[in-house]
């Protein structure tokens, strides 16, 4: 074939079947520059397969419209595939904050989704328990049941005291006639019909331990124990390893006295608040409302109290009631004076600087200031404007105790937040303004408590231990009179 071609070049012509078969053309391009083309008839295909197809051609004109957007977002002067290059094209910082915005909100919808996907494998694992539950329970079989009414122990023992069959001693009272209102008159009709017999009458005796006369579950002694800590519910993913859960003790409709709230407070943007209707669907994790606080929650030192949330706003000393019927926020000041974001936290950390509580004297802040050096300082507030009523300063140093409560007006603190076994170990009574140590033995179950408060709704002690929610039964001594 290239001797052909020299042929042609030459000026040679071409005979037979070489004429046929190859041809030379020579003609100008759009520039004018002379071209030769020398052409060959492909002796196997009869059509040429297209040159890239149409996959390749879109590759193509997506790859410009890449080109072009790069060129825009980056600044750069990147000409198109196929296209020409536009006029005054420079950085644009407004396309690059928009990518930059774009990016990040995909990274949170992405975390977002991987959380619910979680969540939703959880469900369906639950629900495929119920399933092989409810297929257990109907596999059971029934007890046969007599279509004889079975007498009771007492109609029974009066089988033992019946005369010889054919004896007419009681028999007008086994015949007399029902008059109403006497329901014993239904038990002697089933009774004579039942069959004739003896049986052994047992007692059981309980043993009834004698009341403390030291012990008032319903005042507001000092406290003396607390209970082994009951867990009601593991949190599902990391973001639970530390949280507050509560109850509030006079509820506001919509939301009932069994209402209980939660919420998970690892991240930096805590704003999710989980209701349950009861402790029930608590423990199987099925929440009944989900509110989007309006501002970032700090760590685990809020509380319920007479329809609203109080919590501290992420990086401030402000505190925030928050309306759970109107979902708005009712109420917002700043504490005063009062550390926050990691000046003066609980020894566990955690950005506990400020911890609310309800008890029955009303709400309370637990906090520390420059001035009272790191001690603790307790604030009465008013639950509607958050104003502060009354302050005392104590000498007990906040970052030397694990967690605190409030307890009819009395502070108590935690010794640690890890050890399995520690103790209640400090108390402060606001009504007197004195302190003392205790030691009352307290467990840590699962090894890290980062939230111990107070549930005036039950009158127990609500804590997260380590991803888990749980309570604790408390006694109290009997209050002292004045």
């Amino acid at each position: 074939m290239f001797f052909l071609f020299l042929l042609c070049l030459c000026g040679v012509p071409l005979r037979g079947d070489a004429q046929d078969r190859a041809a030379l053309w020579k003609g100008n391009d759009r520039s004018g520059r002379c071209h030769y083309t020398f052409t060959v008839p492909s002796p196997m295909e009869a059509t040429c397969p297209q040159a890239g197809g149409p996959e390749v051609e879109g590759l193509k004109t997506r790859l410009s419209v890449l080109e072009a957007l790069v060129s825009q977002l980056s600044g750069k002067d990147v000409q198109p595939r196929g296209g020409h290059q536009g006029a005054g094209a420079g950085p644009q910082p407004e396309l690059q904050e928009a990518l930059n915005r774009a990016v990040g909100e995909r990274n949170l919808l992405q975390g977002e989704k991987e959380r619910l996907e979680r969540e939703l494998e959880t469900l369906k694992l639950r629900m495929e328990e119920m399933r092989r539950e409810t297929e257990r329970l109907r596999s059971r079989p029934c007890l046969a049941q007599s279509p004889a009414v079975a007498p009771s122990s007492t109609q029974q023992g009066w089988d033992r005291a019946r005369p010889a069959a054919g004896s007419n001693q009681m028999s007008h009272l086994m015949t007399r006639p029902n008059r109403q209102g006497d329901s014993s008159n239904l038990r002697d009709s089933a009774w004579q019909y039942g069959a004739l017999g003896f049986q052994e009458l047992k007692a059981e005796v309980t043993e009834v331990p004698a009341p403390d006369t030291n012990v008032d579950d319903t005042g507001c002694g000092e406290l003396i124990s607390v209970g082994e800590p009951i867990t009601h519910r593991k949190a599902d993913n990391i973001a639970g390893k530390y949280g507050v859960w509560m109850q509030d003790p006079e509820a506001v409709s919509p939301y009932g006295p069994d209402m209980v709230w939660r919420i998970d407070t690892i991240g930096t943007e805590v704003r999710q608040l989980y209701g349950y209707d009861d402790m029930e669907q608590l423990s199987k994790g099925f929440p009944s409302k989900v509110l989007l606080l309006p501002d970032p929650m700090e760590s685990t030192g809020a509380t319920v109290y007479r329809g609203s949330l109080y919590y501290q706003r992420r990086l401030s000393r402000t505190l925030i009631r928050y309306d759970l019927a109107a979902e708005h926020v009712a109420a917002r000041r700043e504490l005063p004076h009062a550390g926050f974001h990691g000046q003066y936290p609980y020894s566990w950390g955690g950005y506990t600087d400020i911890d609310l509580s309800v008890d029955e004297k009303g709400l309370w802040a637990i906090y520390s200031t420059s001035k009272a050096q790191g001690a603790i300082v307790i604030s009465k507030l008013d639950p509607h404007s958050l104003e502060v009523k009354r302050s005392w300063e104590t000498s007990i140093r906040k970052a030397s105790v694990a967690n605190s409560f409030m307890i009819c007006g009395k502070l108590y603190t935690v010794a640690s937040y890890a050890a399995r076994d520690t103790t209640v170990n400090r108390v402060y009574d606001t009504a007197t303004g004195q302190g003392k140590a205790v030691s009352i033995p307290f467990k840590n179950k699962y090894g890290y408590n980062s939230m111990i408060d107070y549930s005036l709704a039950q009158r127990k002690l609500f804590a997260w231990d380590n991803f888990h929610l749980v309570s604790y039964d408390l006694r109290l001594g009997r209050q002292q009179a004045n």
